[in-house]
């Protein structure tokens, strides 16, 4: 569905020329959702508005459902981004229009008569869930209400492929939540194949199949986001994790933990998949002599699967707590031992 190869993005500065996106490879399928995480400057913007021409690459080629996107211009551009829509983070709707009138904007500049006009506007209502306000102002909108008409307005033309630029990021929890579990309705019903660009982890956790990380214009690490969860190589992919699997105050905790015991050892577990589902606890005191006390925990779903960690504190002689420690390791359970009595 979208072919990425060999792009690199150069822009002039005053210290010389800036590097956007350097060398960047990616292969994505149809009917995935794939997102891309990134700080500020990461370049993951300049990459997501290659894919519809608003940028062009300095070198390599972009192909977005089979039109080499990077080389054609006018008309044909035009017809080909009416296969490839966008939503943005701060919504980007008319305000002098209503919520139809907005939905029905594309519409309009395709030539789409009245009344086939008037039932697409319909479905789409219906389908981003604003039945009742129609006729409502941008203004009249909550944040949300607003980008559920951004969906409803990039879904006119029945596109191929949805880009989303940071769509989340002016919500609070509750609403980022609602216009996620939106999105995975949408790729589900439509098959439509949903690239988004992230700061976010918790976005990437809960909708995306497979996830790029970008780090200073390049893709540092790329997988399965259950795998990446997993077993995270690059510093700033380990930090991105750690904002969903680690509560903000786990440093303070485990410093605490350190002080507090004085015999044993502090553990931390990493859970993948069906093993969170698994006795693990009852099944350690059951065939070992130790004492063991659940700290802290938490468990994170993703797409395929789920990710969860937890803080134990494990007592006893030294010979049976070093055997509990590897009767858990044989259970496929992530051990870091993060102090020792």
């Amino acid at each position: 569905m979208i072919s990425i190869k060999d792009v690199r993005k150069v822009f002039p500065s005053k210290q010389g020329q800036l590097k956007a996106v350097d060398d960047v490879n990616l292969e994505i399928k149809e009917g995935e959702i794939f997102g891309v995480i990134g700080y500020s400057g990461a370049g993951k913007s300049t990459l997501i508005r290659m894919l519809n021409g608003l940028e062009l690459p300095t070198e390599g080629s972009v192909t977005v459902a089979g039109r080499v996107i990077s080389k054609i211009r006018g008309s044909e551009l035009r017809k080909a981004r009416q296969e490839i829509s966008m939503i943005f983070q701060h919504f980007n709707l008319l305000w002098s229009r209503t919520v139809s009138e907005n939905i029905s904007f594309p519409l309009e500049i395709a030539g789409v008569g009245a009344a086939e006009r008037q039932k697409r506007v319909n479905e789409l209502i219906k389908l981003v869930g604003l039945e009742g306000r129609e006729n409502a102002y941008p203004s009249q909108l909550s944040g949300g209400q607003k980008q559920r008409v951004g969906i409803a307005r990039a879904l006119a033309n029945n596109p191929k492929v949805l880009l989303c630029d940071e769509a989340t990021s002016a919500l609070d929890p509750q609403t980022t939540d609602s216009i996620l579990d939106l999105l995975v309705d949408i790729n589900k019903r439509l098959g439509l194949t949903i690239v988004l660009i992230t700061h976010e982890m918790h976005v990437i956790r809960k909708i995306c199949h497979r996830v790029a990380v970008m780090e200073s214009g390049r893709i540092v690490e790329l997988g399965q986001v259950l795998d990446v969860f997993k077993n995270p190589q690059q510093q700033i992919t380990k930090r991105f994790v750690q904002q969903v699997t680690e509560p903000e105050e786990t440093k303070e905790t485990a410093e605490h933990l350190l002080e507090r015991y004085q015999s044993g050892k502090v553990v931390q577990l990493s859970f993948i998949g069906d093993s969170v589902e698994q006795p693990l606890i009852t099944n350690l005191i059951r065939q070992n002599n130790v004492t063991v006390n659940i700290l802290q925990g938490k468990i994170s779903q993703t797409r395929s699967g789920s990710y969860g960690t937890l803080f134990i504190h494990l007592d006893g002689s030294e010979q049976e707590v070093n055997k509990a420690v590897d009767y858990i390791r044989s259970q496929q359970v992530g051990v870091e031992v993060i102090s020792n009595g």
